[in-house]
């Protein structure tokens, strides 16, 4: 019995949280009549919790189609001349690709399952699942609009971004060799179609991407709903006073940003509302380390990949982030 709850524990809390939504639906109705009465930090929860699932989902959508494309029209082979067989080039190639795809941390895990599962190296794999989020031109323009139109900030977390990105999935490179997914989530033979019509394809195409969506869907809104459990309920007040020093306040940043788990086209505002209380260094570990690693998109990483890997890759990413911003302080 525990076991089966335990397999199925994701469905079983979908379904509680389809009868929430339900029982919030008709408790509205109950609120419009003046009958009901609702904690004003239920309400705030509700509300965090639908807004984040707003902010995520055209970017999971976006991410569940291109990973239907990848799916039917990308061949193992094609993927391999694309990949360089040398591993340093083929980290550089991966971030290079990644910094100039626009997709947030939600939508590039499900690309990232597919690229995997198609014979991508988990090392080049990672390379496109850190910058992606964090380098591109969208992240960029809204992070140089955030800071008052000032290009510093936004060169200082793309080139720092960039850097570190490096160096984790040459991290990765050393430490795994295999594609690190579950079992479930390799490719079966028959699910590649090897000559159908362009039709044919298409259909593939939107079918992979509809029960990409589905998969994936399940994890996103179980991450949402933590985040904004974690927004509603813990003070954020309370953590900011542990931020005294640069290194308690950028730990606090970093710990902020994976909490939030702000979409990283829009984090650069909520840091630059800090910009008077801590410095600069600190401000790069909130727009740097959220983009690579926060609270709903280590759900979904759990989802795919073994749990090993999910652990030992948020360590990494934990400190090389943090070691490199005490490196580059000084200089900043």
């Amino acid at each position: 019995m525990l076991r089966q709850i335990q397999v199925n524990l994701v469905e079983i809390t979908a379904f509680l949280i389809f009868i929430l939504v339900i029982y919030f639906m008709k408790v509205s109705e109950g609120i419009s009549a003046g009958i009901v009465f609702i904690p004003a930090s239920l309400l705030m929860f509700n509300t965090i919790f639908i807004s984040i699932l707003i902010e995520a989902i055209p970017f999971v959508l976006i991410g569940v189609f291109i990973a239907g494309i990848i799916q039917v029209f990308v061949s193992e082979e094609q993927l391999k001349k694309f990949i360089p067989k040398n591993r340093f080039l083929a980290v550089i190639v991966s971030c290079i690709v990644g910094a100039l795809f626009p997709a947030c941390e939600c939508g590039i895990v499900p690309i990232v399952r597919r690229l995997v599962a198609k014979g991508m190296p988990i090392f080049a794999g990672v390379g496109f699942l850190l910058t992606g989020p964090l380098i591109n031109p969208i992240v960029t323009f809204s992070t140089y609009m955030a800071f008052g139109e000032d290009l510093r900030m936004a060169i200082l977390r793309m080139v720092l971004g960039f850097i570190i990105a490096l160096v984790i999935a040459f991290v990765i490179s050393l430490l795994f060799k295999g594609n690190q997914l579950k079992k479930g989530q390799e490719l079966s033979k028959e699910m590649y179609v090897s000559k159908p019509s362009l039709a044919e394809r298409f259909k593939h195409m939107f079918q992979h991407a509809i029960d990409e969506f589905f998969s994936m869907g399940k994890y996103l809104v179980l991450g949402a709903l933590l985040a904004a459990f974690v927004q509603t309920f813990i003070s954020t007040k309370a953590m900011l006073g542990l931020g005294d020093g640069i290194v308690a306040a950028t730990f606090v940043m970093m710990g902020l940003a994976y909490l939030l788990s702000l979409c990283s086209e829009a984090d650069a505002f909520i840091a630059a509302s800090f910009k008077h209380l801590f410095p600069q260094t600190s401000l790069l570990a909130f727009l740097i380390y959220g983009p690579m690693l926060d609270l709903k998109n280590t759900i979904m990483m759990m989802s795919i990949f073994k749990f090993r890997f999910v652990i030992v890759l948020m360590t990494i990413i934990t400190f090389v982030v943090f070691g490199s911003l005490m490196i580059f302080h000084r200089f900043i």
